[in-house]
C-alpha cells in the first residue's frame, strides 16, 4: 500500500509527502506496492495509545469475560485507538488474574477489528484511603512486591504501568523493585512535595491522571504535581474530557510539562453508553450526561474515548502536534514500546489513521489493515 499526498504526523511534526506499508509495517514509499491511498487534503496521524482507560460498551476490564475485553477492543478500534493498555481497578488479587488471564488471551489472539492489547496498567490496590476516589475501600493493601511480582508473571509481564501511593508502608522498596519491570506511577496518593521526590529519585517516572487523587499545589505546599513537574523524566497522565480538569488548567499543564504529557481517556464501561447505571470494579457508577459518579456523588472516570480528548484539546487552543504525541509516542515511551508504535515511521507498525482537516475520523488502520 502507498499513502500518498497526505499531511504525514511524524516525529517531527507534520510533512507533506508519502509513505508506504508492507507486511503491516511502515516503509518507504518506493518500496511498496498494491493499493494506493490518495490522502489529499487529509490528516494521517499515527493509531492512538490509550494507557488507561477502564472500560467502555457496557463492559469492564476488572469483571468481564474475554468476550467483553474483545468488545471493547473493537470498540476503541473503530474509534482510532489502535494500542491499548487496559486499567483495572482496586479489586480482589483473584478478579485481578482473571482479567490479567483475559488480557493475556487477547493479547496473544487479536482478532479482525480489534484494537491491539500491548499491556495492563494495574491501577490499586496500593493506594490511599483519603485519596482512593472511585476505588473500592475493601481491597487496598500495603504495597505488596511479592504479590504483584505473582500477577506479573500471571500475564507473562504484561503489567507495563504499576501504580502505588508513595506514603504507604513499602512503598520506596516496591517502587524500587518494580520500576526493573515496568513503568512504576505514583498515584491515589496523600504525598507531599518531598516524598514525592523521593519517589522519583526511587525509580517513579509517571504520575496517574495529574491533579485527580492527590493534593493540588498549594503555595506552601506544592504537591505531587510539583514535584514531578521538576523531575525531567516524569511523565503526566491528563484527563481531558473538560470535567476531571478544567481547560485552563490542561492549557497550563501542556505549557509546564511540554513534551511530557500521556493524555489518557479514564474511561469507564458506561464510555459510549446511554445513562444509566454501570459498573466500576465491583462499585456501581451513574452516568448522566457527560459524568459518572459513585452513590455518594465522587466523580469516577470519564465517558470520553481518546479521540475525543482529543479533539478537546485541540479547541482548548493546544497546538494540535502536542495533543497528537500525547495519545502516541508519549504514550508509547511509557509502555517501553516506542520502537514499535506511537509514530508514523519506517519499520514501526503500520498502525495509523486518516482523519479530515476538521479532525474527523475517516478511516482505521491497524498493522495494515483497514479495521473502519
Amino acid at each position: 500500500m502507498i499513502i500518498k499526498n497526505g499531511t504525514i504526523f511524524t516525529e517531527d511534526g507534520f510533512k507533506e509527502g508519502s509513505i508506504g506499508v508492507a507486511e503491516g509495517t511502515f516503509v518507504n514509499a518506493d518500496r511498496a506496492g498494491g493499493e494506493v491511498l490518495d490522502a489529499t487534503g487529509k490528516y494521517v496521524l499515527p493509531g492512538l495509545i490509550d494507557v488507561h482507560g477502564h472500560g467502555n460498551s457496557g463492559y469492564d476490564f476488572s469483571t468481564c469475560d474475554e468476550n467483553g475485553l474483545r468488545m471493547m477492543a473493537a470498540y476503541l478500534a473503530e474509534n482510532g485507538i489502535t494500542s491499548f493498555a487496559p486499567a483495572s481497578m482496586t479489586v480482589s488479587y483473584e478478579s485481578l488474574k482473571t482479567a490479567y488471564g483475559n488480557a493475556l488471551a487477547l493479547h496473544k489472539n487479536r482478532k479482525a477489528k480489534e484494537a491491539k492489547l500491548v499491556g495492563i496498567n494495574m491501577e490499586g490496590p496500593f493506594f490511599s484511603y483519603g485519596k482512593r476516589g472511585a476505588q473500592n475501600p475493601e481491597y487496598l493493601k500495603l504495597p505488596d512486591f511479592e504479590v504483584f511480582k505473582d500477577l506479573y508473571a500471571s500475564c507473562e509481564g504484561l503489567i507495563k504501568i504499576a501504580d502505588v501511593a508513595p506514603e504507604l508502608e513499602g512503598a520506596m522498596d516496591f517502587i524500587k523493585k518494580a520500576s526493573e519491570l515496568c513503568t512504576v506511577s505514583v498515584a491515589h496518593t496523600e504525598a507531599g512535595y518531598d516524598l514525592a521526590l523521593e519517589a522519583f529519585d526511587a525509580g517513579a517516572s509517571h504520575v496517574t491522571h495529574l491533579f485527580n487523587g492527590m493534593n493540588g499545589i498549594h503555595h506552601r505546599n506544592p504537591g505531587v504535581p510539583l514535584a514531578a513537574l521538576e523531575n525531567e523524566k516524569v511523565l503526566a497522565e491528563l484527563i481531558c474530557d473538560g470535567i476531571h480538569i478544567h481547560p485552563s488548567v490542561i492549557r497550563m499543564v501542556f505549557k509546564l510539562f511540554a513534551g511530557r504529557v500521556v493524555m489518557i481517556s479514564d474511561a469507564l464501561s458506561c464510555c459510549g453508553m446511554e445513562d444509566g447505571e454501570y459498573d466500576l470494579g465491583e462499585l456501581k457508577v451513574t452516568l448522566r450526561g457527560l459524568t459518572a459518579t459513585l452513590d455518594d456523588g465522587t466523580l469516577a472516570g470519564s465517558v470520553t474515548n481518546l479521540f475525543g480528548m482529543m479533539k478537546n484539546v485541540i479547541s482548548y487552543g493546544i497546538p494540535a502536534e502536542e495533543a497528537i504525541r500525547s495519545c502516541t509516542i508519549n504514550p508509547a515511551k511509557q509502555l517501553k514500546m516506542e520502537q514499535k508504535i506511537g509514530s508514523i515511521k519506517e519499520g514501526k507498525c503500520a498502525d495509523f489513521l486518516i482523519c479530515d482537516k476538521e479532525w474527523k475520523l475517516e478511516a482505521v488502520y491497524i498493522e495494515g489493515q483497514k479495521v473502519r
